[in-house]
């Protein structure tokens, strides 16, 4: 579909065409219409779809009317789980409104209040936000939300995720209930549904983009690692690549992206660290160093996973995997953006099996290994047979079948299991239930608390010894856990001090 087709108004199509996009993506298409219909939407897509156009077109196309409220604060509302994604927005909102007369801003942590203060002290168009900060302008009273005309809720699951609930609720029952209301999410579950039944009114449901269609632009590759040394040396060998332009290298760890990040400059690599630790102006020098091209590598926590938009990014390395397969795949959707192509490399170790099953599963499909010569792993993942996309064995640049996630490596993990399978038994978390069923025993987790119910005690961590001394403390009238203030203490004093004096 065309955005000629949309009802969008000149200026807006007119910005729109210099950024030469011609036609529209499937959640533009189905959601634009929705939005400027004035519905309630719920619009389910992945990383990389075009959905910020997908809410920030209609906003624009709102602003076309002039609003009838008198008053202070925004007519738009927006809401991001990070100050990347809102610096994304907010540059959104200014490409496709650039031919309109707009008055916006991005209340963000890390920045100073002085300026953020100023801008809520007029009329303003478009707020771009973080429920933090805007909870503390909202609870001091610097923010007025009678003017909020639409609300949008970006990358919801992840602002749920990261404990932000309690203060999207809080804003937006500051808001009109009048309000029309948009709620853009990657994932749904029950919580999702919980926020969604109260706050919208009986939303339209949008669900484009699987997983598995974003990921078709993005070659993805797994490394077996034997320990940190071993990564190192695979990301040496893989950073000397000259067709890496732009890498984005994701830790777990704060201090782990500022070491690596450290040790990499040190090699004489354009490389810098990007993390929640760093102030917004810190992080915003990197980010725009990134996009010039003096920074080549950025090692960086799952921070930048969500809202990063710098073109021209080749390689994606998960130095290390995420605990949620979705980060994974907000992670890898940082290159193969717009039409192009990009490169997903993974590095796995036996610790990050687990890890690697959930994501597996997630993706619905298993990551084709590679090996590099002279760089193989002492202990190396099983190879499978017949699966698509394993390299059975070769060096790097062929292309197999991945082995099955569940027995990836060649020794198996779990031991207890089937170490002994002449005996019989279960695994061992079960070894104690029914082991010996002529007892009539409870599981392990249980029987203390009820093994010898006619004593009337209480389970392990109130054992007799302490138990009974705190419960005669406190009938005696003292602290329950100083003991020297019992009866029974000063007797046994009294004895120990008469039998050695």
């Amino acid at each position: 579909m065309s955005f000629d087709t949309m009802n969008l108004a000149p200026t807006i199509l007119k910005a729109v065409n210099l950024c030469g996009y011609t036609s529209a993506t499937p959640i533009q298409e189905q959601a634009i219409p929705q939005a400027i219909a004035g519905k309630d939407l719920i619009a389910s897509a992945q990383t990389g779809t075009g959905k910020t156009a997908a809410f920030v077109l209609p906003a624009l196309q709102r602003l076309t009317v002039p609003s009838t409220a008198k008053g202070k604060g925004p007519r738009i509302l927006v809401l991001t789980p990070t100050r990347e994604l809102a610096n994304q927005i907010t540059e959104a909102v200014r490409t496709y409104g650039k031919f309109m007369r707009l008055r916006t801003g991005a209340i963000l942590g890390g920045m100073p209040y002085f300026e953020q203060q100023r801008l809520l002290a007029q009329p303003v168009d478009i707020i771009v936000a973080t429920p933090g900060r805007l909870i503390d302008h909202l609870e001091s009273g610097r923010i007025s939300m009678a003017r909020v005309e639409l609300l949008v809720l970006d990358e919801a699951d992840r602002m749920l995720d990261m404990g932000f609930s309690e203060a999207v609720s809080t804003i937006a029952a500051a808001t009109p209930e009048g309000r029309q209301t948009l709620l853009f999410t990657a994932t749904w579950d029950g919580a999702m549904e919980k926020l969604a039944k109260r706050l919208m009114k009986e939303p339209v449901r949008i669900a484009v983009a699987g997983k598995k269609a974003t990921l078709e632009q993005i070659e993805q590759r797994l490394h077996t690692a034997d320990d940190m040394q071993h990564k190192n040396r695979l990301l040496n060998h893989l950073i000397a690549d000259s067709g890496m332009t732009r890498a984005i290298i994701f830790s777990s760890t704060k201090r782990n992206a500022d070491q690596l990040a450290r040790e990499l400059a040190s090699r004489g690599h354009s490389a810098e660290a990007l993390h929640g630790d760093m102030t917004q102006g810190a992080r915003n020098r990197t980010i725009m160093n990134m996009r010039r091209g003096k920074i080549r590598l950025l090692v960086a926590t799952d921070v930048a996973a969500r809202g990063l938009d710098v073109t021209g990014i080749t390689h994606v390395i998960n130095y290390d995997l995420p605990k949620n397969a979705e980060d994974y795949v907000h992670r890898i959707g940082r290159t193969g953006r717009a039409g192009a192509t990009g490169i997903a490399i993974s590095f796995v170790s036996f610790r990050e099996l687990d890890e690697l099953r959930r994501i597996e599963r997630y993706i619905g499909q298993s990551l084709p290994q590679q090996v590099i010569a002279g760089l193989e792993p002492a202990r190396p993942l099983q190879q499978g047979s017949g699966r698509p996309g394993y390299n059975n064995g070769r060096s790097a640049g062929g292309r197999g079948a991945a082995a099955p996630a569940g027995r990836r490596f060649s020794k198996a993990p779990s031991f207890r299991s089937d170490a002994r399978p002449s005996t019989g038994r279960k695994p061992y978390s079960d070894s104690r239930s029914d082991a010996r069923p002529s007892t009539d025993r409870k599981p392990y987790a249980d029987y203390r608390s009820d093994a010898r119910p006619s004593t009337g005690r209480k389970p392990y961590a109130d054992s007799a010894y302490t138990g009974d001394r705190k419960r005669e403390a406190k009938q005696q009238g003292g602290w329950a856990g100083d003991v020297r203030k019992t009866e029974a203490f000063r007797k046994t004093e009294a004895f120990r001090k008469a039998r050695w004096s």
